[in-house]
This record gives structure tokens, sequence and C-alpha cells, in this order.
């Protein structure tokens, strides 16, 4: 699903936001334009790991009334005409709400290929692991740069898929400079899966320098920030293009160069 020998650029979106169908085809023009991944939000009422810009565009998709329902119909329809592979960004109620059997059913069903889950810890991560497996989802758990070496080996073998270094403390958002060398050399002695970079990202120069240290960068807030600030949705989206082309540009002169 995800290797190390070639970077990925993974975007992240919401779905519902600004509509349903608008989302669809924000989300397809970004795996049209460079990005190897997509990342799909589950929209929650009380994130912990969410910025502005993402919890503007989550309280826009709540107040549309999208449900989980609605998330997984967003990823069947996607799957359907793109072949990249697609997560979900989910906080674990919502998925215990619905069931985890259920929902691992119905996301496979739909062509996902797993979950980011920020606020799962690892040690009662084994009834969501096991349904994952018995349909070959991945599992992505989030490492912490204050995370100690101990938390890191225990995440990163939970972790299937890849595993999401965060760049710093805090929230999601865009930042002037990207750090998280030193925690992805830490994972490194952990595990052979890629280690994908998310928080902060929001340039193709920024991409470029974290694919010198990592396998991948996860890219949301600047992503939603095209669409929150645009004047109509075909704008956005037409940034969104213009965006998601320079970070795949970004990587992908770094990963060409000598």
């Amino acid at each position: 699903m995800f290797s190390g020998d070639k970077k990925t650029v993974v975007g992240y979106l919401p779905a519902g936001f600004p509509t349903v169908d608008d989302s669809v085809e924000a989300l397809v023009a970004m795996a049209e334009s460079g990005c190897g991944a997509l990342e799909i939000g589950l929209p929650y009422t009380d994130p912990v790991m969410d910025g502005p810009a993402i919890q503007s565009a989550s309280t826009v998709a709540l107040a549309n009334g999208v449900k989980t329902d609605d998330v997984l119909r967003v990823v069947e329809r996607v799957a359907a005409r793109t072949e990249v592979p697609i997560l979900v960004m989910t906080y674990w109620n919502p998925v215990e709400q619905y069931g985890i059997e259920r929902f691992a059913d119905r996301l496979c069903e739909a062509g996902g290929a797993g979950c980011v889950l920020p606020d799962l810890p690892v040690q009662h991560s084994l009834p969501w692991r096991e349904e994952a497996a018995k349909r070959y989802l991945a599992s992505v758990f989030i490492v912490a740069p204050s995370s100690t070496d101990r938390r890191v080996a225990e995440i990163a073998a939970a972790s299937t898929g890849f595993v999401y270094a965060a760049s710093t403390m805090g929230v999601t958002g865009m930042r002037t400079q990207v750090t998280g060398g030193d925690l992805v050399a830490r994972i490194r002695t952990a595990t052979d899966l890629p280690v994908f970079v998310g928080l902060g990202v929001s340039n193709g120069r920024q991409a470029a320098e974290v694919a010198g240290f990592a396998d991948g960068v996860i890219v949301g807030s600047a992503i939603v920030r095209r669409l929150l600030d645009a004047p109509d949705v075909d704008t956005g989206i037409a940034e969104i293009r213009v965006l998601c082309g320079e970070l795949a540009d970004g990587v992908g002169a770094l990963v060409g160069s000598p």
C-alpha cells in the first residue's frame, strides 16, 4: 500500500466541506494534482488535534448534517474515480458508536485503505486492529515529539501502512518552519514502515524539506484554507490543484536530485 521507495504527498480534507459533493470534487482534484494518498476527515464535535482551519471546515460539514454514513459514501465516490489509497482520519468515539466491525466492513466495501486514529491509545486499540487486519485495512497511529522511546516502539509495533510523525506539539495548522527529523530518526529505529510527517507543511519548499528526512508529507490545513478563503468553490478547487502540484513538485524535485 505504502512504500519508502517513493515519496508521498498525502492530502487531507474533511468530508462534507463545503458540501458533500464539493468535497468529492476537491478530493478527486487533489489526487489528480499529485497527492499519492488521501486522508478524508470524519467531522467531529470535540477534536483534540484539529487547528482553526480544520475546525472551521468540520463545523461547516456538521452544520450540513454530515454523518458517518455520509463520510463513508464520500470514500466510496472518491475511490471510484481515483486509484490512490484513501484513509479516514477519525476520532475514536464515532467508530465505537457506529460499531467497530460494522465500520470496518463499510470502509472496506467503500474501497478505503484504512484509518488514521489520533486519539485511540494503542494499548486499547486491539479490537479495532483485529477487525482492520481481517479486511487488510491500515491502522495508522501518531507519534508525538514528546513520546518516549518505549512509547515510540509501542506505537510503531501497532501501526500498519505507515507511522504518522507529528512534527510539533499542538494542533494542526500552517507554520513557517517544519521540524521532525529527529523524531523520524527515532521512529525508524523501531520499525521498517514508512514514516510520514504531518502538521505544519504548507508549500512545496517545506514539502521538499520534509522529504529529505521522511517518506511522505501530510498536508491538511493549507488545503482546507484554500477553500475557506476562496470566493467560490470552483476557485478554491483550482487553487487546491495548484497547491497540490507544488507539493508534489517539491517532493519530486528533491527525490530526483543527485
